[in-house]
């Protein structure tokens, strides 16, 4: 699991949708289980949890998860970044384009430092922005 500190939330990147119940040493979370996780078939096309936001345990803080796994295309990456960053930008807005823009904003932010990421993986150090997929093995314990 790897945890990066954002201004309003802690992003969490793992391969594996059960490890976010071990990172934070829990059995059940918000209605979602464990035991479950360790059960259900995750694939790169279908998992327990592809994507979550939520508080953090015992905690006022937010956590967004993302499974790298399901991670399988630019656009399947961008949309579930934007789709979680959504569920949390309606619990610190209430005007809709500020809802709407910042999630769309920081969802531009978190993609483009997972791309470069996985550029810098694969050997390229240019800072140009370009299209990369994420999935397909991305390790976030190599960053």
């Amino acid at each position: 699991m790897k945890k990066i500190t954002r201004d309003k939330y802690d992003l969490l990147l793992s391969t594996n949708p059960c490890d976010i119940f071990t990172y934070y040493n829990v059995d059940e979370m918000h209605g979602l289980n464990l035991k479950d996780c360790k059960s259900y078939n995750n694939t790169t096309k279908d998992a327990y949890i592809a994507g979550w936001c939520n508080y953090i345990p015992n905690s006022d803080r937010h956590f967004v998860f993302i499974n790298l796994n399901r991670c399988n295309s630019e656009i399947e990456t961008f949309g579930l970044i934007m789709h979680e960053l959504m569920h949390l930008s309606f619990d610190i807005h209430t005007d809709e384009e500020q809802l709407i823009s910042w999630a769309e904003n920081e969802s531009y932010k978190i993609y483009l430092k997972l791309a470069q990421q996985k550029r810098r993986q694969r050997g390229n150090t240019s800072n140009v922005p370009a299209p990369c997929p994420i999935g397909g093995g991305f390790n976030p314990t190599d960053t």
